[in-house]
């Protein structure tokens, strides 16, 4: 284009949209009417007659200028940033406050005109200048319906509980759709939920109803906590609007479902995974939030002390062979998967991934399902990503014989094979492969390394307090001489919300294998064994890592004792 699309005159407008095929010469013309009849940007009018849609245009837009795109009917503004611009200079300049992080004092804004320098020197002149702001895009039509639907009303679940309190409830607020929605307390309700957990860091959102009323719990840092209870009344309307939101069958009251929501909260791109389940008191619905922003973390900045690091790099460096991630449910083994493949992400290599399901989608990544809802298992599906030409495989779980021969045979075969394995120790990973079938010739030679993880939380740092350990204390930590040390506990404050805890780290083990291991795995030796000769290589164990993490300061002995056995410590 010799021309920005947002300099161009309507007449031109509509001719580059019909050289681009995207509009017939016909559509065009009535288009041109309806302008000259009526006014109004020409934007609005091509989305109003259903030729473009909305999210069309603003994509369309964007590639003609450097912002992003949004689309707005998906996004749920933070209260905070509202807070920056008055409604009346947003409803003047056509630009709506989206979202705020306080950490990075970033404002998101969202414009209809990429070209309006004059708006967004006012919008700069109003907005303290320690603030930092990140311009995005969207059409006239959607910013001024967000700027009614967001100044309008208020998301706090206490005032929208209060309107509720006051006001008529019915069962079909939960399936309105469109800028009328927003007015019912239920939609805005449902929304507040879904920012406050953002808000708050939470990985997941359960929403449990009780004989007499409806139980809300965020899992943060690991830990569930209750935030409030609702009416019982209240759970049909926002079980049918979260039913719809995800894409579930709202008469179907019996049976499991699944579904996934996509939302811009605060500024940025979340994904919710959705799962009902029919209980004695009702369906009890649990979503997983799958914050993209908070997903992935660079390897450096991962909270590995720096001899680990330099254990899972030289396993990296490796260019064929299999490396496993081990632990629990919710051990962190996901991120520490992503943040390997973002390192190694780069355009010299072709990168697939097999997931049940695909978490955080990746640039230049080749990502596909697995599970029941996909016609593909991880046996097959590593079959047929072997005939993509891939140097890098990522598996989401060996969860069989099958699943896991196909992985150790891309592995043999010169492939770089990331997955995750359900064991207790990196150590005991082994014999739990050998019981899952596999030959030790086959994992002999092919096996990289292994990670075991563990999740804890981190102290929070404004409200700490230290103590001196008791005897029993030490004997835990192999404290043996009695020299001064010095540990710490949790106290809770307004910053970590009286928990005491702010954020997780991982506590971890890695076992790097040589080719002594190697001859030790095919001669069938002992666990025992092999931890005896993975120690004289400088091998250290989780509860040997948490020790120190402890030790440091940055973590308490209560919590590391909680995710790891510190009975058997024996340190010198």
């Amino acid at each position: 284009m010799s021309r920005e699309l947002a300099t161009l005159s309507p007449a031109e407008f509509c001719a580059e949209l019909v050289k681009q095929g995207l509009l017939a010469p016909d559509q065009a013309e009535i288009v041109l009417t309806e302008h000259s009849e009526h006014g109004g940007a020409v934007t609005d009018i091509v989305s109003a007659l259903g030729l473009l849609s909305a999210q069309d245009i603003t994509a369309l837009l964007s590639s003609a200028s450097t912002m992003q795109a949004v689309r707005l009917a998906d996004s749920v503004a933070d209260p905070q940033a509202l807070t920056y611009l008055p409604r009346n200079l947003a409803q003047t300049h056509g630009v709506l406050p989206l979202g705020f992080d306080p950490v990075a004092r970033l404002l998101t804004v969202v414009t209809a005109d990429a070209h309006d320098v004059v708006a967004m020197d006012q919008i700069r002149s109003v907005v303290p200048p320690d603030i930092q702001l990140e311009w995005r895009l969207a059409t006239r039509g959607e910013v001024d319906g967000a700027i009614e639907q967001f100044y309008g009303q208020t998301l706090t679940i206490e005032s929208i509980l209060q309107g509720l309190r006051t006001g008529r409830i019915d069962d079909s607020g939960g399936q309105l759709r469109g800028p009328k929605a927003y007015a019912h307390p239920i939609v805005r309700l449902v929304d507040a939920i879904l920012s406050e957990s953002v808000r708050l860091g939470a990985s997941d959102i359960h929403l449990e109803p009780e004989e007499g009323f409806l139980r809300l719990r965020y899992r943060i840092d690991g830990v569930l906590r209750q935030a409030r209870v609702f009416h019982r009344q209240h759970w049909a309307p926002m079980l049918v609007r979260l039913k719809v939101m995800s894409n579930m069958d709202i008469a179907e009251t019996r049976a499991p479902q699944d579904g996934r929501i996509s939302m811009l909260i605060q500024g940025h791109d979340v994904d919710f995974r959705a799962a009902v389940q029919p209980t004695v008191f009702g369906e009890n619905f649990v979503l997983r939030v799958l914050d993209r922003r908070r997903s992935i973390v660079p390897l450096d900045q991962m909270g590995l002390a720096p001899d680990r690091l330099g254990v899972l790099r030289l396993m990296l460096a490796r260019p064929y062979g299999i490396v496993l991630v081990t632990g629990p449910t919710g051990s962190g083994k996901t991120t520490t998967l992503y943040s390997i493949l973002n390192e190694l992400n780069t355009e010299q290599v072709n990168i697939m991934t097999l997931e049940d399901p695909v978490e955080y989608p990746m640039p230049r990544i080749r990502q596909a399902s697995a599970g029941d809802s996909s016609k593909l298992d991880f046996a097959s599906g590593v079959r047929s990503m072997m005939r993509q030409d891939p140097d890098i495989i990522l598996v989401g779980e060996i969860r069989d014989r099958d699943t896991a021969e196909m992985a150790f045979r891309a592995a043999m075969t010169g492939h770089q094979v990331f997955s995750t394995l359900h064991a207790n120790s990196a150590v005991l990973s082994i014999p739990r492969l050998v019981d899952m079938g596999v030959t030790s010739d086959l994992i002999t030679g092919n096996l990289i390394g292994i990670v075991a993880q563990r999740l804890v939380r981190r102290l929070c740092g404004d409200c700490k307090e230290a103590y001196d350990p008791s005897s029993a204390e030490r004997l835990l930590l192999g404290l043996r001489d009695h020299g001064q040390a010095t540990l710490y506990r949790p106290v809770g404050c307004a910053r970590c919300g009286g928990a005491g805890y702010r954020g997780r780290m991982a506590l971890t083990e890695l076992l790097r294998f040589d080719e002594t291991l190697d001859d030790m795995v095919a001669q069938g030796r002992r666990s025992a064994e092999i931890l005896a000769h993975a120690r004289q290589e400088g091998f250290s164990t989780m509860a040997e890592d948490g020790v120190q993490r402890v030790i440091d300061g940055v973590t308490s002995l209560e919590e590391v004792a909680r995710v790891v056995d510190l009975t058997r410590i024996g340190r010198a």
